[in-house]
């Protein structure tokens, strides 16, 4: 049977304007725009079913419209959303992505997602019982203070009751905002921690190291494995004893917008860790995934 993964962290809607050229500040810019769903966690636990794998979302979102064609289309994909709370005291979160060729920024209001606290983990944890296997914690419930509880206590509960756990380091700017030791000191026993570049970096404040160092460096801070994700340069997975691991990237057929391919990377890295296979089977078993996100408009698995 497959493995069971419980995805916790933040549940939006994703406004998507990929523009060619620079935004003419106080004018107007032509743009492609399209409306769906998004969310780093959400994404990953979309993804993980697109790889094969069980996966269940631990979120909340509002009451609104938004709110249910957020759990609607992820319910279509076959992420379990038993343990997706939905709330009246909020709106579901947003986000304005806006995308040049490689390059993607976040205008982010949280909403409903500010409200996540621990006995949503402890509620998912419950039901799911000895079939879940595996806790995926997206960053950003750790990232702002409102949620941090919610965050820590997800991956402290989890390995209490035996599951290996993950983390996505989320976003650098947030990160050098609460401190990358913190952050460090949040996650450390975790199974695998999965930043890019700049995460990297924010995380071990060091602006110069090479990728194959900071890999080494947040193994270390973490006890466990860590792989930096590297974009078109592949990804390298350290693990304990300073054992290093490089993967190529995988070629994409068309770059058209890279939001959610860290996403769908840690997903692919997942699936195939959580089957048994080696580092080096995993890693490119996320490049897989992580080409075919950058080759489709938005941050989820394509509609059959």
């Amino acid at each position: 049977m497959a493995p069971r993964v419980l995805v916790v962290g933040d549940l939006v809607t994703d406004i998507l304007a990929v523009h060619s050229g620079d935004i003419a500040v106080g004018s107007d810019t032509s743009a492609r725009i399209s409306i769906a769903g998004g969310g780093s966690a959400a994404n990953t636990a979309a993804w993980l079913v697109h790889a094969g794998v069980r996966a269940d979302l631990v979120a909340v979102a509002g009451t609104d419209t938004a709110g249910d064609h957020r759990v609607a289309e992820l319910a279509a994909a076959g992420v379990g959303c038993a343990w997706v709370r939905r709330t009246g005291e909020a709106p579901t979160g947003a986000i304005i992505v806006l995308v040049r060729e490689a390059e993607r920024s976040f205008l982010r209001d949280r909403g409903a997602n500010l409200l996540l606290g621990p006995s949503d983990v402890d509620a998912a944890l419950t039901g799911a019982g000895d079939d879940a296997r595996h806790l995926h914690l997206s960053g950003y419930p750790l990232l702002d203070e409102a949620t941090r509880s919610a965050g820590r206590h997800a991956l402290a509960a989890a390995a209490g009751r035996g599951l290996t756990t993950s983390v996505d380091a989320a976003s650098a700017a947030p990160l050098r905002q609460v401190g990358g030791r913190a952050f460090l000191e949040w996650v450390r026993g975790c199974d695998i921690l999965l930043a890019n570049l700049d995460e990297a970096r924010a995380l071990l404040q060091d602006g110069t190291a090479t990728p194959a160092d900071l890999a080494l460096g947040l193994a270390r801070a973490t006890g466990r494995s860590a792989v930096v994700k590297l974009g078109a340069d592949g990804a390298i997975w350290a693990g304990p004893g300073s054992v290093l691991i490089q993967c190529a990237a995988e070629a994409a057929a068309v770059v058209v917008d890279p939001t959610g391919a860290g996403d769908a990377f840690a997903a692919g890295l997942l699936a195939a860790w959580l089957t048994g296979m080696e580092p080096a089977a995993a890693l490119r078993a996320g490049a897989r995934l992580g080409a075919a996100a950058v080759a489709t408009v938005g941050a989820r698995p394509p509609r059959s």
